[in-house]
């Protein structure tokens, strides 16, 4: 059986916005290993259920549905949002 994990997002570092960093993710980890394709050299599996991603409003919402659906999941906790409030003068210190 697939392990789900259970997770928000991050803020992207390419952006300064929060956008979409608000809602929780559950995705399903890699049950078969990748192998390579002889003729291609790419990487492939059997498994597509990694390739299922689920958004949910609330991490209760997310817990909800796997135990309703009787999945195995792991919670990532949200790691704390700590701020450096500085001034713009000591950018030249």
């Amino acid at each position: 059986m697939n392990t789900a994990r259970i997770f928000q997002r991050p803020k992207s570092s390419t952006q300064s916005g929060r956008a979409r960093t608000d809602r929780w993710l559950l995705v399903f980890e890699r049950a078969d290993p990748l192998r390579h394709d002889p003729l291609t050299g790419w990487l492939g599996s059997a498994d597509t259920q990694p390739q299922v991603q689920l958004w949910f409003p609330t991490c209760e919402a997310a817990v909800d549905y796997c135990r309703r659906e009787g999945l195995a999941y792991e919670l990532a906790p949200t790691p704390p949002h700590n701020l450096k409030m500085q001034a713009y003068a000591d950018n030249f210190r």
